[in-house]
């Protein structure tokens, strides 16, 4: 397959540059699978597409302030670090910036002069490995001195503001450790959920913590030469049983996001069987993938050639996508992470 096939026109008014005023109130597309048919809902009526028998499955990560700016020890010179994941205690996998004026074993100091990086590693690029040390607590130091990380994409001469502190999380973030939203969950208020579990809903949780995939599109042309970086997920025994207890009692499980669809499908076991889970997902799902978990799916619209909108492919289509995202663009709904949102059922 051809990354080129999976390319459609954006316009970049069309890009969402802030949220929408109030969560549920974003526009929602629904695309029936069996009928290929659609219809335009507001988020909040969500709700009348889900029955009691269902469970909604959220992935419940919470974005870190990945962005860091400090200053080299030895110079004042700029540096922007921006953390991608912890390696190990206190030293995590970065990108660099300026990356050409960055050399191993430069120290950059933050939060004048409370928290401080040594440049482990470099590579020829823009990645390197960074070491923090404080004297105070180096977690609640790179929360002081990080910058909420929004996408490229989002170009805004006030830059990070207090609200996006805000709403480029979800409501129910509980585990550290993303460096980018799992969107599709943005559209949900607590007053929302609510009304879902009163409608005899299950909701549960699991955890993907949520990578630099999601800023950017894919670089070959083959679409299976692609590696995805790996991202840690989660999944405990007691989704499991639920899950289990769901299909059995003939209900669907209904996926919030690309995030959770992919932290479902890396617990499937050889034996087509959801396990208790733990580690690093590297599986990248595109069209011919075989779903094991999932019967309908909450999504945000992606970046062209993005490894995220394969995934939707996989589920729906890629030539059903692909007209869905040509209706969305002639419609005017507002794309990735800021934006609109799609229910596929």
């Amino acid at each position: 397959m051809r990354i080129e096939d999976f390319n459609y026109y954006l316009p970049q008014n069309l890009i969402a540059q802030k949220p929408c005023p109030e969560r549920d109130r974003s526009r929602l597309l629904i695309f029936y699978r069996k009928e290929n048919k659609i219809e335009h809902k507001k988020f909040y009526q969500i709700i009348d597409f889900l029955q009691a028998n269902d469970l909604l499955i959220l992935n419940n990560t919470r974005v870190i302030p990945a962005r860091l700016i400090g200053q080299k020890i030895l110079t004042g010179g700029k540096v922007e670090v921006f953390l991608l994941r912890e390696r190990e205690e206190d030293v995590w996998e970065c990108l660099l910036r300026p990356a050409r004026r960055i050399k191993s074993s430069t120290v950059v100091i933050f939060s004048q002069g409370r928290l401080k990086a040594t440049i482990l590693d470099k590579n020829d690029g823009v990645q390197g490995l960074v070491k923090f040390e404080s004297v105070y607590s180096i977690k609640e130091e790179i929360q002081r001195a990080g910058q909420v990380p929004l996408p490229p994409y989002i170009k805004r001469k006030e830059g990070v503001t207090s609200l996006d502190k805000k709403r480029y999380q979800t409501v129910y973030a509980r585990k550290d450790g993303a460096i980018a939203a799992p969107t599709a969950g943005l559209h949900f208020t607590p007053e929302l959920l609510k009304q879902i579990r009163q409608k005899g809903v299950k909701v549960a949780e699991i955890t993907l913590h949520t990578g630099w995939a999601s800023f950017k599109s894919l670089s070959q042309d083959q679409v299976e030469k692609n590696p995805l970086s790996a991202e840690y997920f989660k999944i405990s025994q007691e989704i499991v049983t639920l899950i289990n207890q769901t299909k059995e009692e003939g209900g669907r499980i209904i996926a919030v996001g690309t995030t959770t669809t992919r932290a479902l499908e890396s617990g499937v076991s050889q034996g087509g069987q959801l396990r208790e889970s733990e580690g690093w997902s590297r599986l990248f799902i595109y069209p011919g993938y075989q779903f094991k978990m999932i019967d309908a799916l909450v999504t945000n619209f992606h970046i062209p050639k993005s490894s995220l909108m394969l995934l939707v492919a996989a589920f729906m289509g890629k030539e059903r996508l692909l007209s869905v995202y040509a209706e969305a663009v002639r419609l005017k709904y507002r794309f990735l992470s800021y934006g609109d949102a799609m229910l596929i059922i």
